[in-house]
């Protein structure tokens, strides 16, 4: 009896952690990951394949690095150059919360 409570209690707390866990992942951190990582990196600096290729300009660029969070947002709503924007598939808080992601890579 006390070896399969003890089971028990061990099993919730995995899955409670497991919870907490999947829940420290903001929202703007998972859209970054699933729409922008691709070209952007898994830290902004466009070290992929397709980042290469597309010259897509790392968080690190003094170009990148001097504009303004209003700035990087109308960037990622409308696009620029080769990159779509996002204004027709985000709202506009997910689209902040994606950019505010991106720049804590310059921290």
């Amino acid at each position: 009896m006390g070896k399969t409570i003890r089971f028990t209690i061990a099993l919730a707390m995995g899955i409670a952690l497991t919870s907490v866990a999947s829940l420290a992942q903001s929202g703007g951190e998972a859209l970054y990951k699933a729409k922008c990582m691709t070209c952007h990196g898994a830290a902004g600096m466009a070290d992929t394949n397709v980042g290469k290729a597309l010259k897509v300009r790392p968080i690190s660029d003094p170009e990148v690095k001097k504009l303004s969070l209003s700035a990087q947002i109308s960037v990622t709503k409308n696009g620029v150059g080769k990159m779509q924007g996002f204004k027709d598939k985000y709202t506009d808080a997910q689209i902040k919360e994606m950019v505010e992601y991106f720049r804590t890579f310059t921290k």
